[in-house]
Order: C-alpha cells, then structure tokens, then sequence
C-alpha cells in the first residue's frame, strides 16, 4: 500500500522506531495495548487517541479493527486452521 518497502521493514522491526506520525504512534500504541493487555485499557487511552486527532468515531474503528484481528486470529488458532499458500510463500520470503 505504501510503496515503501523500507517502511514496512521498519515498521515490521519496530514500529516505534519508524518514521511515522505522530496520530500514526499514537494508533499503534493503542492497538498494541488492547491486543496483549486489554485488561489495562482506561479512558486515557482512548483520550489519547483523540488528543492525536481522532474521532470519537475514527476511535471506535480502531477499536473494532483490532478487536476483529484479535478474534479471527483466536478462532482459527484454536481450531488449528492451516494458511493458505499465498501466507506461505510470504513467510518464506523472509
């Protein structure tokens, strides 16, 4: 999408390190939190999120994208659901 295979490398690296906005950090920051530790998410940090100049609605998609990878990810983890070739061939590509 970006064009701009040294960002993804970054951004796959570290994403804290890469050149990204702040509203970009901000997001990512969110996501992360609610994807590893969604029992500690507090109202700052959907504060945080419009202090960076997202909606109230753009937030509620944030929320909702993450959420919605962090469950397909789980069914198909849990009924051991195999990729399709085309991940693979990605996977090895690294």
């Amino acid at each position: 999408m970006t064009n701009d295979d040294s960002l993804v490398e970054q951004l796959i690296e570290d994403w804290r390190n890469a050149p990204i906005s702040l509203s970009n950090q901000a997001m990512l920051t969110y996501a992360e939190k609610l994807t590893i530790r969604p029992w500690d998410m507090v109202e700052a940090d959907v504060q945080n999120l419009r202090d960076a100049g997202f909606s109230d609605e753009a937030v509620l998609d944030i929320n909702q994208v993450t959420g919605y990878y962090a469950f397909v990810n789980r069914l198909a983890d849990g009924l051991g659901v195999e990729l399709e070739d085309f991940w693979n061939l990605l996977d090895a590509q690294d």
